[in-house]
């Protein structure tokens, strides 16, 4: 069984309708004795609304797909190189792309049937976002197998600037000459440092809770895909189990119904058995009678003759 296959045309399914088709393949799969197969196919997770709507964009035009993630490696390019204007002009050319594509995605959403929200929509966008700078995200919406929205995409962490490259913005009037600082100013100044280190005090305590969560997240996630995975496996079991019961009841009927049959057969042949053998009775008592008889007519004439 082609596993990458069989998870491309599962997850081309409405979500709905997932758990069950990816159930009933699993089983296949284990009564076929693949049951490396099956356990991959369990543990399948069902996707959300919105991936399986950004599915759909990547299974309707790969081409279309492609061009957006040229467009962000344009757009990592130019933030590597600090080019402003044409960081600035890709930027809005993405927002354009991804919000076209979002629409599409829930026309084509409506077209299969399941109808989606505009809250959905804009998950969809949030999700073609993310896939810019995630690149395995990237490689499982390419191929229309994305389980979950990324996590949500900030800036292009990870890519630094070229060294000594400067903004092709960059002003040619010189600084002006530092004045003097007053008390007052002096003293703002301050505030305004303790303010923003506490920002970012505050920021990378929140980063490290938001990555804590995540991990989290991600333990629960497999956690709830191992126990899925068991929950399918049990259930085949059940289903074989209950298949054994009823071929066994399907013989115990037969086998009553041969039962039934041969009970009146049995008596039956009593009954003709016992009127047999009460004619048998009878004609062995007249066969006595008769031999008396012939006796006394053998006594008679020898005494006849004497």
């Amino acid at each position: 069984m082609d596993v990458d296959a069989l998870t491309h045309e599962l997850y081309g399914l409405r979500p709905q309708e997932f758990t069950a088709a990816r159930d009933a393949r699993a089983s296949e799969a284990r009564v076929a004795g693949e049951r490396a197969v099956a356990k991959r196919i369990a543990a399948l997770r069902k996707p959300t609304l919105a991936a399986w709507c950004a599915n759909l964009l990547a299974r309707a035009d790969e081409a279309q797909a492609r061009r957006l993630l040229e467009l962000g490696q344009a757009l990592r390019e130019a933030h590597r190189t600090l080019a402003g204007e044409e960081l600035r002009e890709l930027s809005g050319r993405q927002h354009v792309v991804i919000a076209a594509m979002a629409r599409q995605a829930r026309v084509l959403a409506g077209e299969a049937g399941q109808p989606v929200s505009e809250g959905v929509q804009h998950e969809v966008e949030q999700i073609l976002h993310a896939v810019l700078t995630d690149h395995d995200a990237a490689e499982a919406w390419m191929g229309g197998v994305l389980v979950k929205a990324p996590h949500a995409a900030v800036g292009f962490a990870g890519l630094e600037p070229v060294p000594d490259t400067t903004s092709r913005r960059t002003s040619t009037t010189a600084p002006a000459p530092p004045s003097a600082e007053t008390p007052a100013r002096a003293r703002s100044r301050a505030q305004a440092q303790e303010t923003a280190q506490a920002k970012a005090e505050a920021k990378t305590k929140a980063k490290a809770l938001a990555e804590r969560a995540a991990g989290e997240a991600e333990q629960a996630e497999a956690v709830l895909a191992e126990a899925e995975a068991e929950l399918s496996d049990q259930r085949a079991r059940l289903a074989a189990l209950e298949e054994e019961i009823a071929s066994l009841g399907e013989k115990l009927a037969r086998a009553g119904a041969e039962r039934d049959r041969l009970t009146t057969d049995v008596d039956t042949a009593t009954r003709h058995h016992d009127r047999a053998e009460q004619r048998a009775k009878k004609a062995r008592e007249a066969a006595l009678k008769a031999d008396d008889a012939l006796d006394a007519l053998r006594d008679a004439s020898s005494a006849a003759s004497g």
